[in-house]
């Protein structure tokens, strides 16, 4: 019999993949899942795509079905908070019970909103997202339509806004960048977003942030800019970015360093300690570095890949880092990983005019002398693992010709060997 104890702290998708694959993997010890929510792990895609455009119903969100836990012999404990991490002791302290000790134990703590200090942040209609509960709120809200601001053009603030347009709302996207998305997709692709989202009414203040949010009787009214601009508002929405939530490896004298430090296996640096999701920032032997990603397929590979290092398995974490978004009907895959300046040609395969307001079809690799370092495929499928074998043959050393790349005609297979 199997008397080994494996904790999990962090109920999220990646804690619940993680625990899945623990059972897959062959584990008959304990597990323990905990999380600070009192809802059961579900996935985050959905709060601000299918499930907040009011297109998909809340129950898809979840990872498991409620009696999954107990069918598969994990002790599911919700609405717990773990205070402390003792690694010597192989101990965690938690918020009003006793403490627990365990023999392994995975971190999938996820992260945290980047909180917007300014005066009138408290005033009801300002809104973050990052739980279900606050998608919940938030699509009440959109359905009511009204003026709403978004304060932050990444993936969140876009993906709130093409949702608020799709309740008829009247939409400003205010971001302190020249473009949205232009640290991650660049100047050329950036454009295209932001012609997508004014193709469909969206207005954008760029080069802009917020000052106050003004309010009546406890209720939002407007944002003021700094500038001294003021936009009428009933909702502001605001998504500036995420933190790794770390404090417990803070506290526990693990490395932290822009999330919590893992090898390959995703081991920490306590043996006997593992992370994956957002937290973690892991080796990554494919880039030859250690990268941390903050999407649906980290957490899903890393928290498998975790459980399986946690039960002995030999693991080399050598994904090709992947996300998605939808879009009004935009849908696109991002595959492989280039930093802003990291590249020096932009290859286009097909036509990214946005005619009569709607998204074209095409593909886009970001390149570094020849070499495919990622590549995005809009509204194109069926080509993720053609892209994947470029941008693994890319991180390789192996070059491939441009005029080749661009040619719609040329098979994607036809380019690596």
């Amino acid at each position: 019999m199997d008397e080994r104890v494996f904790v999990i702290v962090g109920a999220s998708f990646a804690g619940a993949k993680a625990a899945e694959a623990l059972r897959e993997s062959g584990f008959a010890g304990k597990i323990v899942l905990i999380g600070e929510e009192t809802e059961r792990p579900y996935e985050r895609p959905p709060l601000s795509k299918g499930y907040l455009q009011g297109n998909d119903p809340r129950d898809g969100a979840y990872v498991h079905s409620e009696d999954w836990y107990a069918e598969h012999d994990v002790t599911l404990r919700l609405g717990v908070r773990v205070t402390a991490l003792d690694p010597a002791a192989h101990a965690l302290t938690l918020d009003g019970f006793e403490p627990l000790g365990y023999d392994k134990l995975l971190l999938t703590t996820g992260s945290r909103v980047r909180q917007l200090k300014v005066p009138g942040v408290e005033l009801s209609g300002v809104r973050y997202l990052r739980t279900l509960m606050e998608s919940d709120e938030l699509r009440d809200r959109l359905g009511r339509g009204g003026n709403v601001v978004v304060i932050g053009a990444g993936w969140i603030g876009l993906e709130t806004a093409a949702a608020a347009r799709g309740y008829g709302a009247s939409v400003t996207v205010v971001e302190m960048d020249a473009l949205p998305l232009r640290r991650v997709l660049g100047d050329e692709v950036a454009t295209i977003f932001a012609d997508l989202h004014r193709a469909n009414g969206v207005e954008f203040r760029f080069g802009a942030g917020v000052r106050e949010f003004r309010g009546e009787g406890g209720a939002l009214t407007g944002v003021v800019l700094e500038d001294g601009t003021e936009l009428p508002a009933d909702l502001a929405v605001i998504g500036v970015g995420i933190a790794p939530a770390t404090e417990l490896a803070d506290t526990a004298g693990l490395s932290v360093d822009n999330g919590i430090v893992t090898d390959g296996a995703m081991r920490t640096s306590d043996p006997d300690i593992y992370a994956a999701g957002d937290v973690a920032n892991t080796h990554r032997p494919l880039l030859g570095r250690s990268v941390r990603v903050e999407h649906w397929h980290n957490a899903q590979a890393g928290g498998e890949a975790a459980a399986r290092s946690m039960a002995g398995q030999e693991i080399s974490y050598d994904n090709v880092p992947y996300f998605f978004t939808d879009q009004y009907d935009l849908g696109m895959e991002y595959a492989g990983y280039v930093e802003p300046g990291g590249y020096d040609r932009v290859v286009f395969r097909g036509n990214a005019s946005i005619v009569d307001g709607k998204a074209p079809e095409f593909i886009v690799f970001w390149t570094n002398q020849g070499r495919v370092l990622a590549g995005m495929n809009v509204n194109v499928w069926d080509v993720t693992d053609d892209i994947q074998a470029l941008v693994r043959a890319g991180y390789a050393g192996t070059a491939v010709d441009l005029g080749k790349l661009a040619d719609p005609d040329v098979p994607l297979t036809d380019l690596v060997a």
